[in-house]
């Protein structure tokens, strides 16, 4: 290489070095800039839901109660039956006893929905309680005023008063939520005041769980523990979505799995026990069940979603309007119907005295035609010739329902193997001889029952028994029972 070419080459080696060590210095700083990004997005993520945390923790409350329970004779302790007390006082000689003698306390959460103390929660938050009181943050208790309850929801409206304006929570619309959305829930699980938990929106529109009458509910996987009952679950822009309700779970503890009731479902409720203290529901006067493929296929129809008429209560609003058995309810109001609950919950939900559009599909053919709901009647399930639920059983403390297919697959029974107890309430009979939701009763008296129905005639033939004998199932394990009747 000539010395000219050396000359020229030298400066082009000299610039191509200094590419490279300007490319070691300027490569680490890129990473550097993506990896602070990152960071700062994190950052702004978490100072989000802190933000929305900050502002609605002051408006979530703890709801503690004291419920009075006379003792019975199975679990009242009595010291003159002691032979040692027999000996000092004489075998005759018994103490007095009290009827009111155990105060057990439950305990869950609400939240403030106006500046002058109205309160919502569940209605098993604070179903037959004889005080109430409502923990504020701060640690200030104040006693709570029941203004309505509605159990078949299980939504009800308290209000505590001290002169002030308490700060509360602005109510979202629920039917605006979409699947996948973050959901963050506050309460007191196990009473540890003001827990927060994040997770996402599971699924919507969750019913058949067996939990209230009328289920409607938000899926998410925020973890909800008891306590959290009566609680807020919110969105990202802090605005109430739902009210914390119930588990699924195999051992009592958190499973992935929280249902929160929608709060457009709470508002309607709230509305009408501020104006009424109660709640008035609707019904068209029908017995209906879900479409499925086999029934499509049989009635001859594409439809696959809506509700199949079984029956026409005589003079209902159905049966004035001209519903028939048979008929496929697709849309209400002209909103598509997508099975049982659907359309149950919005019946109810409609004031009585509304005329309503109603679509069907009557032998293979689309309808149309107008009902005016009517105000459901205290013998409703008499009359659409559904079995009620035996008195003694509601002392006893348990719901019960028949297994449906969705009830059946959900808790592993066998369609018609027994009748489901949906709820047991604490503190009740039921409840001391630890009976939990979820178990099947198979027989009653050493007699098989499938359905409410042989329940209620199983329950009148021992009318006049002073113990009742229950065989309950719960997943693979059955035992009997014994809970007196008088």
């Amino acid at each position: 290489m000539n010395r000219g070419m050396r000359q020229r080459v030298s400066p082009l080696i000299s610039s191509l070095f200094l590419v490279f060590l300007l490319g070691l210095s300027w490569f680490p700083a890129t990473g550097m800039a993506v990896e602070d990004e990152n960071i700062q997005f994190l950052d702004k993520s978490a100072k989000a839901f802190s933000s929305v945390v900050k502002k609605a923790e002051p408006a979530v409350v703890h709801v503690r109660v004291e419920k009075k329970v006379g003792m019975s004779p199975d679990n009242q302790f009595d010291p003159s039956d002691d032979p040692v007390f027999k000996y000092f006082f004489g075998p005759s000689f018994k103490l007095p006893q009290s009827p009111e003698q155990v105060k057990p306390q439950a305990a869950g959460s609400g939240f403030l929905i106006s500046e002058d103390g109205y309160i919502l929660t569940n209605n098993h938050v604070i179903e037959n309680a004889d005080k109430i009181t409502v923990r504020l943050e701060g640690d200030q208790e104040l006693e709570g005023k029941v203004i309505g309850t509605d159990p078949q929801s299980d939504v009800a409206l308290i209000k505590v008063s001290d002169g002030r304006k308490f700060p509360y929570l602005s109510l979202g619309d629920s039917d605006q939520l979409e699947v996948g959305e973050w959901a963050i829930a506050i309460g007191s699980p196990f009473g540890l005041d003001h827990t927060v938990t994040v997770g996402v929106v599971s699924a919507k529109g969750r019913n058949h769980m067996g939990i209230n009458e009328y289920e409607n509910f938000i899926q998410t996987d925020a973890a909800i523990n008891p306590g959290n009952s009566g609680g807020p679950l919110l969105n990202i822009h802090g605005q109430v979505i739902g009210i914390n309700t119930a588990i699924f779970s195999r051992n009592g503890g958190y499973m992935g799995i929280g249902f929160a009731i929608p709060v457009n479902m709470a508002k309607t409720v709230k509305s009408q026990l501020l104006a009424h203290g109660k709640v008035t529901r609707s019904w068209m006067g029908v017995a209906i069940q879900d479409m499925n493929s086999e029934l499509a296929r049989s009635f001859k129809i594409t439809q696959k979603s809506g509700a199949l008429v079984t029956e026409v209560s005589k003079d209902s609003p159905a049966d004035k309007a001209g519903i028939k058995q048979g008929d496929v309810i697709i849309l209400y109001d002209g909103k598509p119907v997508t099975d049982v609950s659907d359309l149950r919950n919005r019946v109810a939900m409609t004031p009585p005295g509304t005329k309503v559009d109603l679509t069907f599909v009557r032998n293979e053919k689309q309808q149309k035609l107008t009902i005016q709901v009517e105000e459901q009647p205290v013998d409703m399930m008499t009359q659409l010739g559904t079995p009620q639920q035996p008195q003694i059983f509601q002392k006893m403390g348990m719901s019960l329902q028949d297994l449906n297919a969705d009830l059946a697959r959900q808790f592993g029974y066998a369609l018609g193997q027994g009748v489901l107890i949906a709820g047991v309430a604490p503190g009740t009979p039921a409840a001391l001889a630890r009976i939990q939701a979820g178990g099947l009763i198979e027989e009653v008296n050493r007699q098989p029952v499938h359905n409410l129905k042989e329940l209620q005639q199983a329950v009148q033939q021992t009318s006049s028994a002073e113990n009742i004998l229950l065989l309950i199932r719960t997943g693979n394990r059955s035992q009997y029972v014994v809970l007196g009747v008088k």
